[in-house]
């Protein structure tokens, strides 16, 4: 059985020192352990930006994507070989930006496929930009007087388009965040892990110490429900989104691979695709 060890590779992270993007490779390497994954059990998608570094950075199958199109590519690898645990990644000006089309029809399609956001509410491998989750008033070379734009409220907005897995975390919670992405990874259909991953070099509002002074754990709100969408939608706004836990999970929607009409349950790399030259010849005579 593999280790947390064995989904080390030899490639160094060259992230900033203390980047919360460690935390989320050290949790997707436990993770994939302690549910008992091998490597070549786990495929790891990621964009462009400084998260998108990490799909190099863990040893299992990986695919470095273009900007915003981590989760085409994630999604297309699961249709192809459902044997495999896939994970999509990425940071939130790849997701909430120009990916956000993909992110809102991939939690309606509810493919099983995890989702892991690394949120620090900057473009940090452009050099400190505001992104999508950038407070209204954050000052940043491109906004030096200030954003006029609020800053889009994720949580809610996968709520609404119906999510079925909704979970939010802290990197420096290493141990609940790798419970959540155990728990992403184990449920049948798409789920979206915000993660708020505080960029030490361009963001210095949202830091750790601000991160620990606001966010409010949902293992202490009273009678908290994660498979009520109303009470999570409600939590949610009462906090501003400042929360971490397990929003919401929904488990009795069946997954898009369950409805698929002719989804073979056999994995493409393992099913027998040859055909005979009379067939070949039938189906390019569809052609001429």
């Amino acid at each position: 059985m593999a280790t947390f060890k064995d989904f080390r590779n030899q490639v160094k992270p060259n992230w900033c020192p203390g980047c919360g993007d460690f935390s989320v490779q050290a949790a997707i390497q436990r993770a994939a352990a302690n549910i008992g994954l091998e490597p070549d059990d786990l495929a790891v998608v990621s964009g462009i930006g400084c998260s998108g570094r990490i799909s190099g950075y863990i040893n299992s199958y990986g695919f470095h994507g273009i900007h915003g199109r981590s989760l085409p590519i994630a999604q297309g690898v699961k249709m192809a070989n459902r044997d495999l645990t896939v994970i999509a990644s990425g940071g939130d000006g790849d997701g909430f930006a120009i990916g956000m089309g993909h992110t809102i029809h991939a939690i309606r399609r509810n493919i099983d496929v995890t989702y892991i956001v690394m949120d620090n509410q900057i473009y940090g491998l452009t050099k400190g930009q505001t992104s999508p989750r950038s407070d209204f008033g954050f000052k940043t070379k491109s906004t030096p007087e200030g954003s006029v734009e609020s800053s889009i409220s994720i949580m809610e907005t996968a709520l609404t388009a119906g999510a079925t897995f909704v979970a939010q975390s802290f990197s420096s919670d290493l141990k609940e965040l790798t419970s959540l992405i155990e728990q992403g990874m184990q449920h049948k259909g798409f789920s979206l892990i915000n993660v708020f991953s505080p960029c030490v070099t361009y963001n210095k509002v949202n830091t750790y110490d601000w991160f620990k002074e606001n966010l409010v754990s949902l293992a202490d709100v009273e009678n908290y429900d994660s498979s009520n969408r109303m009470i999570a939608m409600q939590t949610l706004m009462e906090n501003n989104g400042l929360v971490k836990g397990l929003i919401y999970q929904d488990k009795n929607k069946k997954s898009y691979q369950e409805l698929a009409h002719g989804y073979s349950e056999t994995a493409l790399s393992k099913a027998d695709l040859s055909i005979d030259d009379k067939q070949f010849e039938e189906l390019i005579s569809e052609f001429m």
